[in-house]
């Protein structure tokens, strides 16, 4: 069984710092569009310019022609990893080889994730196996009661191999799978939501 979700960025904890800080009670996390394939660059020189960052990534198997296996850390959101900054920061970061954007909100100005988003990803990644997942919106929904996603809604689908929970960060439109137990469901009887319903939405109000 898989379960997709949105993930609700008022919901979630605090982060803790994985690089050199720019300290500030004014910093905010805001998500960075890279070059395709560049994240880990990207993330090198953030370290070397004392900027924090945060890069998801998660463990993927891949078998080569010569039939060796290797294990691989990839990014777990492609184009993407994340800077804790202040807004007059955003120069210094787009000076970066790599560096595109800063994700903007309405008018264009840098939309900052809420610090729980970030401490949700650093959780879970350290409980559960997740991994890059499309984006599905219509089906059954369930809420998860436990872990570092507890109170996310989502709907469920049934399949071989367990359960997952498909959570999306609306700011950059990216989806992630988590594995979780089925202990760890309540099933509830909501109405279906169309994907042009859910677009930029907390889940709880579908």
């Amino acid at each position: 069984m898989h379960i997709e979700a949105q993930l609700s960025l008022h919901q979630v904890c605090n982060p803790k710092p994985d690089s050199a800080i720019l300290v500030s009670h004014e910093s905010r996390w805001f998500a960075l569009y890279t070059t395709c394939r560049h994240e880990k660059r990207v993330a090198q020189h953030l370290s070397q310019r004392e900027i924090e960052f945060y890069l998801p990534l998660y463990r993927s198997q891949r078998k080569w022609r010569d039939g060796s296996k290797v294990t691989l850390e990839l990014p777990l959101f492609p184009c993407y990893l994340f800077v804790h900054i202040q807004r007059s920061a955003r120069v210094q970061v787009l000076n970066i080889p790599g560096a595109l954007a800063v994700v903007g909100g309405t008018g264009g100005e840098p939309a900052p994730l809420p610090d729980a988003a970030i401490d949700a990803l650093r959780s879970g990644l350290q409980q559960r196996r997740i991994e890059p997942h499309p984006l599905l919106t219509v089906g059954q929904r369930a809420r998860i009661r436990a872990g570092a996603f507890a109170g996310m809604e989502g709907v469920v689908v049934r399949r071989k191999g367990g359960f997952r929970v498909v959570l999306t960060l609306e700011q950059i439109s990216q989806c992630i799978a988590v594995e979780v137990n089925e202990g760890d469901l309540e099933l509830r009887e909501t109405e279906m939501c169309m994907p042009s319903d859910v677009a930029g939405l907390d889940p709880q109000f579908c």
